[in-house]
C-alpha cells in the first residue's frame, strides 16, 4: 500500500512533464511555420560545358649569365690591389688584380742576364771558329745555351704577366670574396664576373620528357621575382641523366631581359598532350572558408553544391573560367551574378 502512494505521484510528474515538452516543440514549429519565405533572387546563369585545357607542367629554374667566370690566380703572391667592387662593370681588359713581382721580377732579371751572356758567348765563338780557333761543336752547344736561356727568359717574362689579371669579357662583378692583402694561391676564387647582355635559364628534366627536348626548341618560362614571363631556345642538352635524380639538364638562352638578374628563381612550363574538361566561369565559384561554393538553378531554385575545381582558363571569347573537377555535371546551369548572398532553397529570377 505504501509503495502505490509512492509510484502514482512519481507516474503523474512525468506525464505532466512530457505533455509540455509536446506542446513546446509544437508550438516551435508553429513558428517555423510561420516565418515569411524568402524572396526571389535575381540572378544571371551560365552552362557548364566542357573545354580544352592546356595540360602542363612546371618545372624549377635558375637564371644564370651565358658568360661568367671565376677569377683566380695561376701562382701564388700576395694582393696588392683589386681595383673593383661589386657591381662595377668592367670592359675586357680591365685591369681586375694586381699581385705582388718581386721575386718574379728578380727571376725575370736573372734570366735575361744569362740570355745576354749566352749570346755573348756565342758571338764570341762564332768569331773563333771562323778563325780556325774553336770548333763547330762548341759552337753548337752554345746555340743549345741561348734557346735554353731564352725559353727560361720567356717563362720568367710570363710568370710576370700573370701577377696582373685582367677581365676576360665584358661583364660586371657579382662576388669579391677576396681582398687587398690576401694570400693569393692557385684556384683559389677571388672575384665571379658574369655578363649583363646574355642570360639563360638552367633546369632539369624528368627522363621521361627529355626525349621530346630537342636543340632549338622554344620553351617558356615565368619570373616570380619581377612577375616577368620570357621565351627561350633550347641552347643546351646534356648527353647523360643524372641517377640520383633521374633528370637531364638543359639550358635555354633567353638574350638580354631588363628586368632579370642571374641567380633569380624561374618556372619551366612544359606543354603536353591538351584534353577536355568541365569549366564554369570565375564568377560561379564562391568561397567559404577552405571551401569551394557553387549555386546550381534547378527549377528556378538555388541549389548549393559543394565543389573541387582545377587551374583557371582563359577562354576563347576572353573570359576567365575554372577547372571544375568534381561537384557539377555537363550542360547543368549555374549562378554568375548575384551568388554572394544566395541561400540554398531561395527562389529565383534568372534574368
Amino acid at each position: 500500500m505504501t509503495l502505490t502512494k509512492t509510484i502514482i505521484p512519481a507516474l503523474i510528474f512525468f506525464i505532466s512533464v512530457m505533455l509540455g515538452g509536446c506542446k513546446e516543440e509544437a508550438s516551435h514549429n508553429e513558428g517555423a511555420d510561420n516565418l515569411p519565405p524568402l524572396p526571389a533572387a535575381t540572378v544571371s546563369i551560365a552552362t557548364v560545358t566542357r573545354q580544352i585545357a592546356p595540360n602542363q607542367i612546371e618545372l624549377v629554374g635558375t637564371v644564370q649569365a651565358v658568360e661568367r667566370a671565376e677569377i683566380s690566380s695561376k701562382i701564388s703572391g700576395n694582393i696588392l690591389s683589386i681595383p673593383v667592387d661589386l657591381g662595377s662593370r668592367v670592359k675586357k681588359g680591365d685591369l681586375l688584380v694586381q699581385l705582388s713581382a718581386g721575386e718574379i721580377s728578380a727571376q725575370l732579371q736573372q734570366a735575361g742576364a744569362q740570355l745576354e751572356q749566352a749570346k755573348r758567348n756565342l758571338d764570341r765563338e762564332e768569331k773563333l771558329l771562323k778563325k780556325n780557333a774553336a770548333t763547330p761543336e762548341m759552337v753548337k752547344s752554345l746555340k743549345d745555351a741561348v734557346r735554353i736561356s731564352q725559353a727560361a727568359y720567356l717563362e720568367a717574362q710570363t710568370m710576370l704577366n700573370y701577377t696582373s689579371i685582367a677581365a676576360p669579357f665584358d661583364g660586371i662583378i657579382t662576388q669579391k670574396p677576396a681582398n687587398a692583402g690576401d694570400l693569393a694561391t692557385p684556384g683559389k676564387p677571388l672575384l665571379l664576373i658574369e655578363g649583363e647582355n646574355n642570360l639563360q635559364i638552367l633546369t632539369d628534366i624528368p627522363e621521361a620528357m627529355i626525349s621530346k627536348i630537342s636543340l632549338g626548341d622554344t620553351l617558356h618560362a615565368t619570373i616570380p621575382a619581377s612577375n616577368t614571363k620570357v621565351s627561350g631556345i633550347v641552347s643546351e642538352v646534356s648527353p647523360t641523366a643524372d641517377p640520383s635524380s633521374r633528370t637531364t639538364p638543359i639550358k635555354i638562352k633567353i638574350g638580354y631581359v631588363a628586368p632579370l638578374r642571374s641567380g633569380q628563381f624561374a618556372r619551366v612550363t612544359l606543354a603536353q598532350e591538351e584534353t577536355t574538361t568541365l569549366t564554369i566561369p570565375k564568377s560561379a565559384v564562391v568561397p567559404y572558408g577552405q571551401m569551394q561554393r557553387v549555386f546550381v538553378a534547378k527549377d528556378n531554385t538555388a541549389q548549393l553544391r559543394l565543389v573541387r575545381t582545377g587551374v583557371r582558363i582563359s577562354g576563347t571569347d576572353g573570359a576567365e573560367y575554372i577547372e571544375i573537377l568534381s561537384g557539377l555535371t555537363e550542360g547543368e546551369s549555374v549562378i554568375i551574378s548575384g551568388n554572394t548572398t544566395l541561400q540554398s532553397g531561395q527562389p529565383l529570377q534568372i534574368q
